[in-house]
C-alpha cells in the first residue's frame, strides 16, 4: 500500500483517457450484474420447503395438459388445503405486440392469492358472469378498460367454434398490496369453465393447479405425496414453488444461461481488447519514468507488480461501481416481469464471481505491459530507444 500513490498518479495520468476506459469497465459490470443476477435467479434452487403455495404441473412440459380428475386426488392428499385449477390461454388483444399473460382459472383463485385485492362485488361479479375477466389495474389503465367492456382476444393456440375470436367481459379489476410486484398487474383471468366449454380440442384438462399448503414445513412431503398419484402413469406431475415453475415456462422459449453467457463473453472480449489497449499505450508513455524508478533503487519485480496493480485498480474501481449501480436497478427490473423474477438486489453469487472477473480482467490486461516494463534497459530506456 505504501506505493498507492505512485499507482493513482499513474492511473489518473491522462485523465481523459482513464476516464472514457473507466466508464466503459461500469458499463461492462453493469450488463454483467443485471444479465447474471437474472442467470442466479433462473438457475436457484428449487427446494419446496417452507412454501406454502405449489404448483403441479407435468413432468414432461408446462404444455403439456393434466386430466382434470387429477384434482380430487390433490384435494385428498394430508397437508392439502385447496387446489385451484389454471390453463394458459396466450390470447392476442389485437396485436402481437399487446401480449400479456391470460389464463383460465377454476374457483377460489383469490383465495389463493391474498396479496390480490379485489372488491367481493367484482369477486361475485366473476363468479356468477360465465365470460367474465379479471384484469389487474395497471393493465386496465394501459388499453384504458372500464369494468362492463368487452375484450376480444384472438386465441393462438385454442379456437373456439372454428374460430380465433374469444370474448370476455371485463367485470372486476384486482391490485397487487406490494409496489414492488406491480407487474403481476399486468394479467388478465378469465373461468376454467368458460375455458372448457368453449375450445374446440381441449376438454377437460388442465395445465397446472396452484395449491395451497395448511403447513408450510411440511412443504416437501406434501409434493412428494402429490407427485407419487401419477407415478408411472401417462401424466406424471413435478411439483414445485412458484417461481421454480415461473422460470420453467420461460425455459421452454429460452435458455437464459446461454444467452446471457454468450452476451457476456462478447462484452468482455470487447473489454479485455479495450483495456489491454489503454494500458500498453499508458506503459509506452512512461517509459523514461519507469527508467527513472529503476535508476532509483526500484527491482524488476517491484516494476512489474506496479503497473499490474494500476491495471487491477482501474478494472476493480469501474466493475465495483457497475455492479453498485446494478443492485440498484435490479429491484425495478424484477419488478416488471410480473413476479417470475424475484429479486432486490444483486446477488452474493454474481458478486463473487464479478470480483474474480475484475481480478482476472486486471491481470489479464496488465501482464504483457507489465512484463515490458520489467524487461525495460535503463540506458536504452533513457535514450528513448
Amino acid at each position: 500500500m505504501k506505493y498507492l500513490h505512485l499507482i493513482w498518479a499513474a492511473l489518473f495520468r491522462s485523465r481523459t483517457r482513464t476516464l472514457l476506459t473507466l466508464l466503459s469497465v461500469v458499463a461492462a459490470f453493469l450488463l454483467f450484474g443485471m444479465l447474471d443476477a437474472v442467470r442466479v435467479a433462473f438457475n436457484s434452487s428449487a427446494n419446496v420447503a417452507g412454501y406454502d403455495r405449489l404448483v403441479v404441473a407435468s413432468r414432461l412440459s408446462i404444455t403439456q395438459m393434466l386430466p382434470v380428475r387429477l384434482e380430487s386426488q390433490i384435494e385428498r392428499v394430508p397437508g392439502v388445503e385447496k387446489a385451484v385449477r389454471m390453463a394458459w390461454f396466450g390470447g392476442i388483444y389485437r396485436d402481437q405486440r399487446n401480449f400479456f399473460p391470460n389464463m383460465s382459472t377454476g374457483p377460489g383463485f383469490f383465495e389463493l392469492y391474498p396479496e390480490y385485492e379485489i372488491s367481493p362485488a367484482h369477486l361475485r361479479a366473476f363468479e356468477s358472469t360465465r365470460n367474465g375477466a379479471v384484469v389487474g389495474e395497471a393493465l386496465a389503465r394501459r388499453y384504458g378498460w372500464k369494468v362492463g367492456d368487452t375484450i376480444p382476444l384472438q386465441a393462438t393456440i385454442f379456437p373456439t367454434r372454428g374460430s380465433n375470436d374469444w370474448q370476455f367481459k371485463l367485470v372486476g379489476l384486482y391490485r397487487v398490496k406490494d409496489t414492488k410486484r406491480r407487474g403481476e398487474e399486468n394479467a388478465l383471468y378469465f373461468r376454467w369453465d368458460y375455458f372448457n366449454e368453449s375450445n374446440d380440442f381441449v376438454k377437460d384438462r388442465v395445465g397446472w393447479w396452484m395449491v395451497k399448503l395448511a403447513d408450510p414445513d411440511q412443504a416437501d412431503r406434501v409434493a412428494r405425496a402429490i407427485d407419487k398419484l401419477s407415478e408411472n402413469s401417462d401424466h406424471e406431475t413435478k411439483t414445485q414453488t412458484e417461481q421454480a415453475f415461473n422460470q420453467a415456462f420461460v425455459k421452454q422459449f429460452a435458455d437464459i444461461g446461454m444467452i446471457v453467457t454468450s452476451i457476456m463473453a462478447a462484452v468482455f472480449f470487447t473489454l479485455v481488447l479495450l483495456t489491454g489497449n489503454t494500458m500498453a499505450q499508458a506503459v509506452r508513455e512512461r517509459i523514461p519514468e519507469l527508467a527513472v524508478l529503476k535508476t532509483i533503487g526500484f527491482s524488476n519485480r517491484s516494476v512489474l507488480w506496479l503497473v499490474l496493480a494500476e491495471s487491477t485498480l482501474l478494472i476493480v474501481i469501474g466493475g465495483a461501481i457497475g455492479l453498485g449501480i446494478a443492485s440498484v436497478l435490479i429491484a425495478g427490473v424484477a419488478a416488471s416481469t410480473n413476479g417470475m423474477i424475484q429479486l432486490d438486489t444483486v446477488p452474493p453469487e454474481t458478486w463473487a464471481m464479478g470480483v474474480a472477473l475484475m481480478l482476472g480482467i486486471g491481470l489479464i490486461v496488465g501482464l504483457l505491459p507489465a512484463l515490458r516494463a520489467m524487461r525495460l534497459n535503463i540506458v536504452a530506456a533513457l535514450a528513448g530507444r
